[in-house]
């Protein structure tokens, strides 16, 4: 169960949805909204960003919330995690599977019901098992660095909005194309990007070692643009990914590639923001992006390897 709860926490937005149920039992969606789940009503399951979640009813599944709160006092069928939530165990609340609450708060009532694990961990606690004992690292989290982190994040946001328009207009085709293909091979694809970015690293050291000698430097300048093609496209695509899954969550039925990966971009950033677990989602999919754009060769449809046949 305890994978379970790291893989909820990791991939929450990404396997959450979409929530497709049937009409007599509601699916609850929400972007900064809260949801109220009354005694006597049912739900499939919940997914929420940054809203105030109460349940003293049933949820059949999961409830995953980013940011905001969950104050359960009633039965949660499956698993709880909220990242960076305030999370209120009721001691009348029953939780079918495990409970997570990472990088918040959590208050638990005696005589609660948890069917399986329970993790807690605050923010800070998560950073001093990543980084104990590291003076460079405390300053790196020291509340005087934070502004220049958000005023940071802003600016990459903005450059990515650019990114992502001009992206969507310029080649849609290719990028839902990918985006589909990062949901069908989803591992193999994250694989392949973590073996580029190591092997592209190593080359790019190499480069630079060797631009002492001058010789490098025209090489190293063209990792830089090669890298920079893969890592845009590559991100296009995981922003398509997470956007069409959100919004099919929302049951919106003419989905655009403008409009999936735009919210796409606002789904990865809202995660960015969520202290070192933010920073491994983006790591996960940063590497998926590498992987689909080098499997995919840029959304081409075309194999690598595949050689043509004369006469074909």
């Amino acid at each position: 169960m305890m994978k379970k709860i790291v893989a909820l926490a990791l991939f929450g937005l990404v396997v959450a949805a979409p929530l497709a149920v049937p009409a007599a039992v509601r699916a609850e969606v929400s972007s900064g909204k809260d949801i109220y789940v009354a005694p006597g009503e049912t739900q499939e399951q919940i997914l929420s960003f940054g809203g105030h979640v109460l349940i003293e009813g049933e949820v059949r599944n999961d409830v995953v919330v980013l940011g905001g709160s969950i104050t359960i006092g009633g039965k949660v069928g499956k698993s709880v995690v909220g990242i960076g939530s305030r999370v209120i165990v009721r001691s009348t609340a029953v939780v079918g599977e495990d409970l997570a609450a990472l990088g918040g708060t959590l208050t638990k009532e005696p005589g609660c019901a948890i069917g399986g694990d329970t993790l807690y961990f605050q923010t800070r606690e998560l950073g001093d098992r990543l980084f104990r004992d590291g003076e460079f690292f405390e300053g790196l989290f020291s509340l005087s660095i934070i502004p220049l982190i958000i005023a940071f994040k802003l600016v990459m946001i903005f450059l990515w909005l650019i990114a992502a328009v001009l992206g969507a207009a310029l080649l849609p085709g290719p990028i839902a194309y990918a985006g589909g293909e990062i949901r069908k091979h989803f591992w193999p694809t994250f694989g392949t990007g973590l073996a580029a970015i190591l092997v592209f690293t190593a080359l790019v050291f190499f480069a630079a070692l060797l631009s002492v000698v001058l010789i490098g430097i025209p090489l190293l300048l063209a990792l830089a643009a090669a890298g920079f093609v893969v890592k845009i496209f590559g991100r296009l695509a995981v922003f398509y990914l997470l956007g069409e899954t959100a919004l099919r969550a929302f049951r919106t039925r003419n989905i655009t590639v403008m409009g999936a990966v735009l919210m796409g971009l606002l789904v990865f950033s809202l995660a960015g923001f969520v202290p070192v677990l933010g920073f491994l989602f983006t790591f996960v999919l940063n590497a998926v992006g590498w992987g689909v754009a080098i499997r995919t060769k840029f959304g081409t449809r075309e194999n690598w390897f595949m050689k043509q046949q004369a006469g074909c």
